[in-house]
């Protein structure tokens, strides 16, 4: 299925939280999409964002925003537990999808969403973590070479959102998101996914080997720090590892990489991507502008593979792989 031959790509979103800005900041840099309309279970946090990128149409229910509207396309960044009901509307209706991560709360359910959905719609996982630049940057060194085969890697990230408080005596990460205190699984599935997912990207496939986790914080439900082992199919280990109860850590996570290499060595740590060995060289990124650029990179893939009908790079079938990481991290962690 390509999009090629029509003019404008007509985009609902479902949702209306932190995550949509940086969502609808990357769709309006693309000439050919219209956003008509957005949904939110509050009516009035949609019309808040309507008024702020001038959308048109404002819902608070998902299946009526799809019938009226008829988009071409649904961008999902609701909570996981809705993700799975949305996906299905659409699908039943023709309407491309493109879902945040996780694609539902558990790889069971998300493995009979993929089958339900079939080929009848494309179907992208919003994983835009692999799609930052410094870690783009080391996906083009590897592949060309220059740091030769990886041996060892560790990708970690640290924060200390649920450590320092915001002016309301909350803790800085849920006055944010607030969701993050319901949640029973936490910072395997919301936020080292992302980090699972790319080293996947980088090193290829893997497996789990070991897995821990706890709970530090009593302000949240699930565990805000873990560490997971993994090896790859290339023989090359390493760890993902993160801390939400970091003290002295930056409110929001931050990611240190290290892919060790046989020529040379690629590390990222702050804003600083380097690499060591045979070949030297640094680059250094501006933070808030790799972080938008992550999604404007995402959503431009989507785009492009929509109208080329090329494969998306995370595909329902390519992410049901970094879903099945989190499920043996915390089958392995005891949880």
């Amino acid at each position: 299925m390509t999009t090629a031959a029509k003019q404008t790509i007509r985009v609902a979103i479902a949702g209306a939280g932190m995550v949509t800005r940086h969502h609808l900041l990357a769709w309006r840099k693309i000439s050919r999409v219209e956003i008509v309309a957005i949904c939110a279970r509050y009516h009035k946090n949609a019309a808040a964002r309507a008024s702020e990128f001038k959308i048109p149409g404002t819902y608070d229910d998902v299946a009526a925003m799809l019938e009226r509207e008829k988009p071409d396309v649904i961008d999902i960044a609701t909570p996981p537990d809705v993700h799975a009901d949305q996906v299905r509307m659409a699908a039943d209706k023709g309407i491309h999808i493109l879902c945040q991560k996780p694609m539902t709360s558990d790889l069971t359910s998300a493995e009979q969403l993929v089958a339900d959905v079939g080929d009848r719609v494309r179907f992208m996982v919003h994983e835009n973590w692999r799609f930052r630049p410094p870690y783009r940057q080391a996906a083009r060194w590897l592949t060309e070479g220059k740091a030769g085969r990886v041996r060892e890697f560790q990708l970690t990230a640290r924060s200390s959102g649920l450590v320092t408080r915001s002016e309301s005596g909350r803790p800085f990460a849920l006055e944010r998101q607030p969701f993050l205190a319901r949640l029973n699984r936490f910072i395997i599935m919301e936020l080292l996914i992302h980090h699972l997912d790319t080293i996947r990207y980088l090193v290829g496939p893997l497996e789990v080997v070991a897995a821990s986790a706890a709970r530090i914080s009593l302000d949240v439900m699930g565990e805000d720090v873990a560490l997971i082992s993994l090896k790859a199919a290339s023989g090359a280990f390493g760890t993902v590892a993160g801390n939400f109860s970091a003290a002295g850590f930056p409110r929001l996570p931050q990611d240190r990489l290290e892919l060790i290499g046989e020529k040379a060595s690629i590390l990222f740590e702050g804003d600083v991507l380097r690499i060591i060995g045979e070949s030297e060289k640094t680059i250094r990124f501006d933070r808030q502008e790799s972080y938008q650029q992550s999604y404007d990179n995402a959503i431009a893939h989507f785009v492009k593979a929509l109208d080329s009908g090329d494969p998306f790079e995370t595909d329902r079938l390519d992410n049901l792989k970094t879903l099945q990481l989190a499920a043996d991290a915390y089958r392995l962690a005891g949880m």
